[in-house]
C-alpha cells in the first residue's frame, strides 16, 4: 500500500442504469419520460442567446423559485433548487443528518441513500418491506437520526397513501423527514399538503420523470423556511452557481405549460395500466405500480436470462442482482409503440419456452 492510501475514503459508488446508443433502441431502463418537453421548453431554447453564456447565471434562482413557488402556492423562500433531486438529496443528508443516531430508509429503495450515508459518515439502518413490498410505518417509529423514504417506492413503484406518511412523520417530529416523491405526479397525493402541520417535512421532487427534463438535471425541495435556508447555507458553502442559466431558463416553461404536463401524465399512465393487463395475461406478477414503471416477475422465465434475450433485440429493462430482487425486472413505461414492440418479443419469447 502507499503511504497516502489509507487517507482515501472509499464507498461503493451508486451504478446508473446503461445509456445505450444507436438506432432502433427501445430504452425502458431508466425511467426517462418517453415524451418531449413542453413545447414552451423548445421554444425558450431556440430563442436563448448565446451571448448569456458567457455570465453567470443567478445563483438564487429567484425565477424558478417563484415559478415553483407559485405553482405548488407556498412562499418562494419555501423552495430549494439544485443539479436534480440527487444533488438536492445529497445536501439535504448533508445538512439534517448529522446525528450519532443511525437514520432509516427502506431496505429496497433508492440504493443512492446507501451510498450517501457511507460517503458522508453517516450512520444508517435499513427497514426491511413485508412480503408484500411494502413500507410498515411502524418500523419507523423508534429512535433514530432522521428519516428519508420514495413514495412512490422505487423500484417497487407501490405508493404509501397520505395516512402512512402521516403517521411516519407523527412518529418522528423530533428529526427531519424527507419524503423523495420522484414519481408522485404518476399517482396518489403529495406530502406537500402537510408541510403547514410539520415544519420538519421535506418532499423532494425532480423534472426528469414527469416533466421530461432528464437531460437538463433540475430537482427541488420544499419545506419550512427553517429548512429550505438551511440547505442555501449548504449550497453556498461549496458553489454558489450550481445550476446553469439554460436548466433555470428552460425548467420555468416546463412548469408553466400545466397543460401539457397533464396530458402526458394521463398517456403514461394510460400505457401503464394497459402493460399491467398484457403483462398479466404473459404470466407476470407484479406489485400494483402508482409509477412510470413496472417492477415485474415472470413465473417460468429466468429475469437474468430475460434481460439479457431483451437486450440482445435492443430493448433496454433494468435487473437488479440483488436478494428478493433477482428474479424481477424494472420496466419503464414506454410509448404504446415502444411497448408493442415490447409485448411482441415476450409473446414469442415465452412461447418458445413452453
Amino acid at each position: 500500500m502507499k503511504p497516502w492510501e489509507d487517507k482515501i475514503r472509499r464507498v461503493v459508488p451508486y451504478v446508473p442504469g446503461e445509456q445505450p446508443k444507436g438506432q432502433g433502441i427501445i430504452k425502458l431502463n431508466t425511467n426517462e419520460n418517453p415524451y418531449p418537453p413542453a413545447p414552451g421548453v423548445r421554444k425558450a431554447l431556440e430563442e436563448l442567446r448565446t451571448e448569456e453564456l458567457r455570465k453567470y447565471p443567478d445563483p438564487t434562482v429567484k425565477t424558478l423559485a417563484g415559478c415553483l413557488a407559485d405553482y405548488y402556492k407556498v412562499e418562494p423562500d419555501q423552495v430549494f433548487v439544485g443539479v436534480g433531486s440527487d444533488d438536492v438529496l445529497a445536501m439535504a443528508f448533508l445538512a439534517f443528518f448529522n446525528s450519532e443516531k443511525p437514520i432509516l430508509f427502506p431496505d429496497i429503495s433508492y440504493s443512492f441513500y446507501k451510498v450517501w450515508a457511507e460517503l458522508f459518515g453517516i450512520p444508517y439502518e435499513t427497514a426491511p418491506l413485508d412480503e408484500a413490498f411494502l413500507i410498515r410505518p411502524e418500523d419507523y417509529y423508534r429512535e433514530n437520526g432522521g428519516v428519508i423514504f420514495p413514495n412512490p417506492n422505487a423500484p417497487t413503484g407501490l405508493l404509501m397513501d397520505l395516512k402512512q406518511v402521516e403517521d411516519v412523520l407523527a412518529h418522528n417530529q423530533d428529526v427531519i423527514v424527507i419524503v423523495d416523491e420522484a414519481y408522485i405526479d404518476f399517482g396518489g397525493k403529495s406530502a406537500l399538503e402537510l408541510l403547514e402541520k410539520y415544519e420538519n417535512l421535506l418532499v423532494v421532487q425532480t423534472f426528469s420523470k414527469a416533466r421530461s427534463m432528464a437531460g437538463m438535471r433540475i430537482g427541488f425541495a420544499v419545506g419550512s423556511r427553517e429548512l429550505i435556508r438551511i440547505l442555501q447555507d449548504v449550497k453556498y458553502s461549496f458553489n454558489s452557481y450550481t445550476m446553469n442559466l439554460p436548466s433555470l431558463v428552460l425548467g420555468v416553461e416546463a412548469v408553466r405549460d400545466d397543460a401539457y404536463f397533464r396530458e402526458t401524465i394521463g398517456r403514461i399512465v394510460d400505457t401503464r395500466e394497459k402493460a399491467k393487463e398484457r403483462l398479466k395475461r404473459l404470466g407476470f406478477s407484479f406489485p400494483d405500480s402508482m409509477s412510470n414503471f413496472i417492477f415485474a416477475s415472470h413465473e417460468k422465465a429466468s429475469a437474468s436470462e430475460l434481460f439479457e434475450a431483451l437486450k440482445g433485440q435492443g430493448i433496454y429493462v433494468r435487473y437488479f442482482n440483488q436478494p428478493r430482487l433477482e428474479n424481477y425486472l424494472r420496466i419503464t413505461i414506454g410509448t404504446d409503440e415502444e411497448m408493442e414492440k415490447l409485448f411482441s418479443f415476450l409473446e414469442c419469447y415465452l412461447k418458445d419456452m413452453a
